[in-house]
């Protein structure tokens, strides 16, 4: 029972995700509000505050044996304790208020002082027992100046000072924590709201993990470990306690993908697709290359999914150039053969353009009718190609965006694909799909994913990688160089396309800023144009041309009007041109890893020899760490897991994921084997109890419904 403002709250059977933290002991209203700034709100908000580091003090110091420097943790017996207040310097200013105060042991004597502190001289008299932990420094005497502290009674615990009534060391003697704070409260003070908070309601914290499979995982029951999380007794029960919190963190994602997943499986309201045909059997005569066995297995994996009355929700995921445009081709042909209308659409208008002309070149000899609609289809062009996807006159469209503004409107819409998906978000792919009852769903990326970001991310998706290169394709080499090597470099360039080749040139700005020590795309034009390359016609594409323009250069560019293409990462994605031998990036530092690659990839796309020249002086250990890498290896999955363990996952693909939650406390890098472990599980659970309607899981299914209620890419 508290009382607060006159009434008496009974908090002791709510429960702690509904329980104000400022009925915490030791917070109240004031301290409530500064709690707010780290988005604190409730007791359980409270409770799963956790240290962002620890502090050992565990060991206890002789005074006889402490040094100059080192930081130390002292027992003993307050000798002498005295307040001094000098003059104000130059006759000016705040009196100055030294306390300082004699603890002895058996080997000596050291002095604890603070300053401007005047209040310190009532809490400690002669003779009290106590610890104390700071730096040691020599002023005339070995002092510790404004040590943590703590009173021991005669009965060996602490006495109450100021702020806590201890039942334990929670300062000083032990492994201490260091929370993250806001202005408006110490860590002495988080120290004490929380250990009161663990003292009155740890009891409340649910067990919700079924007994059986903490013990197959060796994990501690979760008020053990909420406990070991802030006051760990030692560093082996911290991580402990640390695990089963990463633990619970996984679970609780992978149960609901591994809902979601059973939900589409579940549903027998999808397309039912027929595998065969006379239309099939000629798509496959007119592939114009032989496929490889990774496109081939993929291709096998979409039929199944296909026929099937359950909706297809698979990630088609491949390296650069490893042919995931036909493997998405022939589910758009297998859809259309059915009498079915397919969708692909892609993140840029250049990309969209690109599959287009790609694919109207490849299916319209089959009597497939493809359409495309983007921002820059306007006027009496726009409303054609929406009657024809109305009416289900255009077999197969390609877009951008724009195919999810109302008003477009298909026919029957069997496939729908989604390029780059990660550029979209989530919101846009629901949208997409909901231009059909139930298409099947076809996600690709050019991204190689790490297997820990693709189960964290993509969980609910079935998976078909793309691992193989077409052959006689040869990967272009990259160098990294310094900027003495300019001179030569721009006369490899010229030599290059002088003998009939192209180049790109990538810069990170478009134009450079006040202070910015970087070369930009617009500047460089110029000096190119005029005087490094005058015998060459050189182009610019950035992200703040408009769609025409950026199609009349990218246009010049294909057709070999244009021989030098000065670019942003505008070219990222969808610049398919094979005759491109060189690729300058200037400033490479300031890309990821990831990103590195996905420019590299553009070059390479032919049989000749190609190079990535990556031009820079950086200094930054980090950006060296990424170049090394670049340099080492041409397989983009490799480079996934080392950019995921250089950026970490949140700026992976360069922008942030939309629709599912930040892992607070996870580590997709160090803590592998728990995802792997959380994932089984919940899946097997999952598995048999696919609504959570059991009696032991009834927890589970609340914080599931609590942690993602209003995440789109949860929802079936």
């Amino acid at each position: 029972m508290i009382t607060q403002a006159g009434q008496n709250i009974n908090t002791k059977n709510q429960p702690l995700n509904e329980i104000p933290v400022r009925y915490v002991k030791g917070v109240g209203p004031a301290r409530a509000e500064i709690l707010a700034r780290l988005d604190i709100a409730t007791v359980e908000d409270l409770l799963y505050h956790f240290p962002r580091r620890y502090e050992d003090r565990s060991h206890f110091n002789s005074i006889n044996k402490v040094k100059v420097g080192d930081y130390a943790t002292i027992k003993g017996e307050v000798l002498t304790v005295g307040l001094r207040r000098g003059k104000p310097r130059f006759g000016r200013g705040k009196v100055l208020a030294l306390f300082k105060m004699a603890v002895g042991d058996d080997t000596g004597v050291i002095y604890a002082v603070w300053f401007n502190q005047p209040y310190m001289q009532k809490m400690f008299r002669s003779g009290d027992k106590v610890v104390l932990y700071g730096k040691v420094e020599r002023y005339k005497d070995i002092q510790i100046t404004n040590p943590e502290f703590e009173i021991i009674k005669d009965d060996g615990e602490p006495r109450s000072s100021m702020e806590e009534r201890d039942t334990e060391l929670i300062h000083t003697g032990r492994i201490v924590p260091i929370y993250p704070l806001t202005e408006g409260i110490s860590q002495r003070g988080m120290r004490s709201v929380i250990k009161n908070l663990l003292d009155r309601y740890l009891d409340g914290a649910e067990e919700f993990l079924p007994a059986g499979l903490r013990a197959r995982n060796n994990l501690p029951e979760l008020k053990e470990a909420l406990f070991n999380i802030h006051f760990p007794r030692s560093e082996g029960l911290r991580k402990t306690a640390y695990e089963r919190i990463v633990f619970d963190e996984f679970f609780a994602l992978q149960a609901a993908l591994a809902q979601r997943k059973a939900r589409i499986k579940g549903s027998d309201d999808g397309v039912a697709h027929k595998v065969g045909g006379e239309l099939l059997e000629s798509f496959k005569e007119v592939i114009p290359f032989k496929l490889t066995g990774a496109q081939a297995k993929a291709i096998a994996d979409i039929e199944k999914d296909m026929a099937s009355t359950k909706p297809m929700n698979r990630l088609l995921e491949g390296d650069v150039g490893s042919g995931k445009t036909i493997v998405a081709a022939y589910a758009l042909v297998l859809t259309v053969s059915n009498g079915y209308q397919g969708v692909l659409m892609a993140p840029t208008e250049i990309l969209a353009q690109q599959h287009f002309m790609n694919l109207n070149k490849l299916l319209s000899p089959l009597g497939i009718n493809i359409v495309i609609l983007t921002n820059s289809v306007v006027d009496e062009a726009r409303d054609e190609a929406k009657r024809l996807i109305e009416e289900g006159r255009a077999n197969i469209v390609i877009g951008t965006h724009a195919l999810i503004q109302e008003g477009v409107k298909f026919k029957d819409l069997g496939l729908a694909a989604i390029d780059e998906q990660h550029k979209f978000g989530v919101d846009q792919r629901v949208q997409l799909k909901q231009k059909g009852f139930n298409p099947d769903m076809l996600f690709m990326t050019a991204t190689p994913i790490p297997r820990t970001l693709a189960m964290t991310l993509y969980g609910d998706l079935d998976l078909s990688i793309l691992d193989e290169m077409p052959k006689g394709r040869i990967p272009p080499k990259a160098y990294w160089v310094g900027e003495q090597r300019r001179e030569g470099i721009y006369k490899f360039i010229a030599q290059e396309v002088a003998a009939g080749s192209q180049a790109f040139i990538v810069y990170p700005l478009i134009e450079k800023g006040k202070k910015e020590d970087l070369k930009a795309a617009a500047d460089m034009y110029e000096k190119f144009k005029k005087e490094v390359f005058p015998q060459f016609k050189v182009g610019l594409v950035h992200g703040r041309l408009d769609s025409e323009e950026k199609e009349r250069v990218m246009a010049d560019f294909k057709s070999g009007k244009a021989q030098i293409l000065v670019s942003t990462t505008v070219i990222e994605v969808g610049i398919d041109n094979p005759n491109v031998s060189v690729m300058l990036v200037e400033n490479p530092e300031r890309f990821g890893l990831s990103q590195l690659h996905q420019l590299r990839g553009r070059i390479g796309r032919g049989n000749q020899r190609s190079y990535c020249i990556l031009l820079s002086d950086t200094e930054s250990e980090e950006a060296k760490k990424r170049l090394k890498a670049l340099i080492g290896t041409t397989s983009g999955f490799n480079i996934a897991e080392e950019d995921l363990q250089l950026r970490g996952p949140g700026q992976f693909f360069g922008t942030r994921q939309h629709g599912l939650p930040e892992l607070r406390y996870a580590n997709l890098v160090a803590n592998v084997k728990q995802l792997e472990a959380a994932r089984k599980e919940a899946f097997d659970l999952v598995r048999g109890d696919p609504e959570l309607k059991a009696p032991g899981h009834r927890k589970i299914r609340e914080i599931i419904r609590r942690k993602f209620s209003g995440k789109t890419e949860l929802k079936a």
